[in-house]
């Protein structure tokens, strides 16, 4: 398997287990993975937030980690990448408004490379105009949004751990989808993982 290079676009309050899991998981298996946010530089960091399911309406926000930002938006070429992930949390919402991030997600798009979102990330798939005619799934409230966009919806499970693959799109309601969804872009990536 050659190693694939992934840009992944996040900011402050992206959700901790989005950002952290996936980017752990794919370096575990040898790709590179590239963290940018817009307006700051390679070494500085962004606040995650924690979220979680504890029986009220609507998830809770708990403080996460510090993470240390290892490349530069400024100079993202997207010829450069194999793949674009983008992890959730309150982060999609506001970058959504850079004109620039909404670019490099139609790049990505029209160059059919693969992209993984999960949870409140489709928020940026929506804003960047690339789910018309798609099947996607999201965090439930996200749902609108989605099919305002064009989507089809693909359900949640009642545990809210499936994936949902349309061609080079893999999407997926929250982290507790995560073995689902990383293993779905995985295999979009053609990564192979032999035991």
């Amino acid at each position: 398997m050659a190693a694939k290079k992934i840009l992944c676009l996040a900011g402050d309050f992206v959700e901790d287990y989005e950002l952290m899991v996936p980017f752990q998981a794919l370096l575990a298996v040898g790709h590179k993975v590239d963290v940018v946010c817009p307006g700051k530089k390679p070494g500085q960091t962004i606040k995650t937030a924690i979220h979680d399911f504890e029986g009220d309406q609507t998830y809770t926000e708990k403080p996460g980690h510090l993470f240390a930002l290892n490349a530069d938006f400024d100079a993202v070429k997207t010829q450069n990448y194999d793949a674009l992930l983008i992890p959730g949390g309150r982060a999609p919402e506001y970058l959504r408004l850079n004109e620039r991030l909404l670019d490099i997600v139609r790049e990505f798009d029209a160059a059919k490379k693969p992209i993984a979102s999960v949870c409140h990330g489709q928020q940026i798939l929506v804003s960047a105009g690339v789910l018309k005619g798609r099947t996607c799934t999201a965090y439930i409230a996200v749902k609108p949004d989605v099919e305002g966009a064009g989507a089809t919806w693909c359900a949640i499970n009642e545990t809210a751990t499936n994936a949902c693959i349309d061609g080079n799109l893999v999407t997926a309601p929250a982290w507790p989808a995560h073995p689902e969804w990383i293993a779905a872009f995985l295999k979009v990536l053609g990564t192979k993982i032999t035991l």
